[in-house]
């Protein structure tokens, strides 16, 4: 039985706290600032957890190793499994043929590659958020930007960007689902609050990603789209977690600014336009260009949205439920300082994980793409072939946050923050921001800190309420850095080796978008924004 100590350096938690954070240098400076690959760094920052646990925490040996496996085993399902079946249905329609028809297809909204930027990675990405979550609109959004002629890099950029304001809504509110249960507070209080933050980002992402794609041009000519696609996402968001529905939020939103989007499109068209490169090819495709092709090539993505719509109803994911196996991770016992166990258990989502329902729409789309059984076999194990470096750095960061997390590590750094008093308010949403940056999951973070979040609320006389939503609204902009969504976002657009490059374009919007997030949170403690409060 292994006793977390959070402040295991002369009980001080701000020493602590210095070689708490070493892994997370360790994999940030390996990652932007030596360029070494992310196998290599993660590897390297596993090491560097793993020390700092058994020398400066104590941990015996045994178990930081045996929490490594166990971040491992964790990672197969909820995010490796995602991204093979994600690109695996990626390749199948460039192996069918159908995923030219798809490209030309956006064409026919707008010949833009800013405005398809929109619709694409904040429209049509925030709905797979809104539906399925952990990394699908990253990597099925990067892969389609590039179908439609954008520069993978920029891809990847605005992919990795665009997933930020859905995320804690993200997977149909599951994120505040697990807020509501960590912390004791209301579920539609929380969901509430996090309305009146989250829609902010919205309003100005579509403008991030114009900006990526064309620079201060972009900006100039086609920032009257993205303001309309940003407000109607917001205002929708807004409107749906206070009085609609907290789990349909992303839905509506995604939907609304869609709608907006392309109604707005119909009477405004920009001075220039950078043309996509592949909207007038297809003269020489095998299949036909038609409105039955269309059909076939976007059913793919309408089968996952219907897919995992459905297996949140009631009586279909109750059905599900039965198909999710867990147990107690052998040889693993570990307390906090309290004496309180902390969860050691591995739970398998078999029938309702993300992974599995990307296969179902897998293979229902095979006889509409006209892809055979062999050929789907062939093409998964390319898809693996594909993946082979990315999937070793996935268990390497997922080993390195479990490390970190079972040794006190990440609690060390939380409880550090709150030692700020009536300041901790600016500082709340960036330990949301730390805890994604380090699970790649609003999920996973608000299960670290929504209780942490909840305890410095009640020590500096501020809102319990507003502080673990600031966790889960600081999270969503953790989400472009973390290890594992750079993996996913390289790995979709088939530039996996560059994520350190992609690390640092996307490192200084998160940041300042923290910040942003960081100044309204504390002025909502204030007489200056606390009108916003439901």
């Amino acid at each position: 039985m292994f006793q977390q100590v959070y402040d295991p350096v002369a009980q001080s938690l701000g020493l602590s706290s210095l070689f708490a954070a070493l892994p997370l240098l360790t994999m940030f400076v390996m990652l932007g600032g030596f360029r070494l690959s992310p196998q290599l760094s993660g590897l390297c920052s596993l090491i560097v957890a793993m020390g700092v646990a058994i020398i400066i925490y104590g941990m015996p040996v045994s178990v930081a190793a045996n929490s490594a496996l166990y971040g491992a085993a964790f990672s197969i399902l909820p995010i490796i499994l995602i991204i093979i079946n994600a690109i695996w249905i990626h390749n199948m329609m460039v192996k069918s043929g159908y995923f030219d028809i798809l490209r030309r297809s956006f064409g026919v909204i707008s010949t833009d590659l800013r405005v398809q930027s929109i619709i694409i990675a904040f429209c049509f990405g925030g709905l797979l958020e809104a539906l399925a979550g952990a990394g699908t609109p990253i990597a099925i959004a990067g892969v389609m930007m590039v179908a439609i002629g954008m520069d993978p890099l920029k891809a990847a950029l605005c992919a990795l960007v665009a997933d930020t304001a859905p995320v804690a809504f993200g997977a149909l509110g599951v994120p505040i689902t697990t807020l509501a249960a960590v912390s004791g507070l209301p579920y539609d209080e929380l969901g509430a609050i996090i309305g009146r933050q989250t829609p902010i980002l919205a309003m100005f992402i579509p403008l991030i990603l114009v900006w990526i794609v064309d620079g201060g041009r972009g900006l100039r000519q086609t920032w009257l789209p993205a303001l309309v696609a940003g407000f109607a996402y917001a205002v929708t968001q807004f409107v749906s977690s206070s009085w609609i529905s907290v789990p349909l939020t992303d839905v509506l939103g995604a939907l609304a600014g869609a709608a907006a989007l392309v109604a707005f499109l119909q009477v405004w068209k920009p001075k220039e336009t950078v043309e996509c490169a592949i909207v007038n090819e297809g003269e020489n495709s095998k299949i036909p260009f038609n409105s039955r092709s269309v059909s076939i090539a976007f059913l793919p993505y309408v089968a996952i949205i219907v897919i995992f719509t459905l297996s949140q109803l009631g009586p279909i994911a109750q059905a599900l439920s039965a198909g999710v196996s867990k147990f107690a991770w052998p040889g693993l016992a570990i307390v906090n300082p309290t004496g309180g166990a902390i969860g050691t258990s591995l739970s398998l989502p078999w029938l309702p994980g993300t992974a599995t329902l990307l296969g179902v729409a897998g293979l229902f789309s095979m006889p509409f793409l006209k892809v055979s059984g062999g050929e789907a076999v062939q093409t998964y194990g390319a898809t693996l072939k594909q993946l082979k470096w990315a999937i070793p750095t996935v268990l390497c960061v997922l080993a390195v946050a479990f490390v970190m997390n079972f040794s006190g590590q990440t609690i060390t750094l939380g409880r550090w923050l709150a030692t700020t008093g009536h300041a901790f308010a600016f500082l709340s949403p960036a330990i949301g921001w730390i805890g994604v940056a380090i699970t790649g999951s609003d999920n996973s973070a608000n299960a670290l800190f929504g209780a942490l979040q909840v305890a410095a609320a009640h020590e500096t006389g501020l809102s319990p309420s507003l502080l673990a939503a600031a966790n889960s609204s600081g999270g969503v902009l953790g989400k472009m850095i973390s290890p594992q969504s750079l993996t996913i976002g390289a790995a979709a657009v088939g530039i996996i080796g560059r994520e350190g490059d992609i690390f640092r374009k996307t490192l200084p919007w998160s940041i300042a978008l923290t910040l942003v997030l960081c100044a309204i949170v504390y002025l909502q403690t204030t007489p200056v924004l606390s009108w916003m409060l439901p």
